[in-house]
């Protein structure tokens, strides 16, 4: 299956009731587990190169690495680029292969949000590469606040921005590690769909209620749900068991062999979630 571009697999799940995972990625193996997971469920899956990635491997050895597991994959996967800050993050993704790029104009006024998403979904789109947006920012566990997506705002932006997909802030936020919020603001939802017709997207889905994950997906326009941290959770609390099972282990390809099968597992029951109904 070819690597195929944000837009190819939101589309569908628009108009077909689903939604699609943006799966955070830091590194090989767990990028390889979410490929394993979603051929095993027979998904597409968005691989995500964020910030923190971002820092540690360099963008045009990340757009090889989501190239190749693509190229192999029986599914349709999305070489993605989470939260890209400027102008030239978002360039040197395109020229790195990535098929979609995120450009987070989010804390900025809304006229300069749309004025700089613009530019780079023009860009973009130039490249055959889908672009997604921000309006409202969804804040951080511990950390920034969140300001919740006007729908007013938010229509002028899915109209004037060019972008392929939306993300809101609708109650979510970056980096919960629990389930047990109130969830997300349908009513604010119901308002933003009422006013805009592209897919939306929701950052911070790892702290979201998996049944609502699942009501979503399947009744409203957000198609894709990003997830990270729960996943990464999963990863820790494996490598940890794999290190403490043998202290006097040291090869490090040994041990992160056995984080794989933990993290495929996990990423499944994430996957089937964002399923439309039977």
């Amino acid at each position: 299956m070819s690597l195929v571009t944000l837009a190819d697999v939101l589309q569908p799940a628009l108009k077909n009731g689903h939604a699609v995972a943006g799966l955070v990625t830091l590194g090989w193996e767990e990028m390889r587990a979410y490929v394993r997971a979603a051929e095993a469920e027979g998904v597409p899956v968005i691989l995500q190169a964020g910030p923190s990635c971002r820092e540690h491997t360099p963008l045009p050895v990340l757009g090889k690495m989501f190239r190749h597991l693509a190229e192999e994959a029986s599914v349709p996967v999305v070489a993605h680029l989470d939260h890209g800050y400027t102008h030239e993050d978002c360039q040197i993704a395109i020229e790195s292969g990535f098929t979609s790029v995120m450009f987070d104009g989010s804390r900025k006024p809304l006229q300069q949000n749309i004025d700089e998403t613009a530019a780079i979904a023009e860009m973009a789109h130039a490249a055959g590469v889908s672009c997604e947006g921000e309006i409202g920012f969804v804040g951080y566990s511990g950390g920034e606040q969140s300001s919740g997506t006007d729908p007013e705002e938010a229509a002028v932006f899915a109209k004037n921005s060019g972008v392929d997909a939306m993300a809101i802030s609708v109650g979510n936020t970056h980096l919960q590690q629990d389930k047990d919020g109130p969830g997300l603001d349908e009513p604010r939802i119901r308002a933003i769909e009422a006013v805009t017709d592209i897919p939306l997207v929701i950052h911070g889905g790892s702290g979201v209620p998996v049944a609502q994950r699942t009501s979503l997906a399947r009744s409203s326009a957000i198609c894709k749900f990003n997830i990270g941290t729960e996943l990464r959770m999963a990863f820790g609390h494996a490598l940890r068991d794999a290190v403490n099972a043998d202290p006097d282990r040291f090869d490090r390809v040994s041990i992160l062999k056995e984080t794989h099968d933990p993290v495929m597992t996990a990423t499944r029951t994430v996957l089937q979630a964002f399923k439309g109904a039977a």
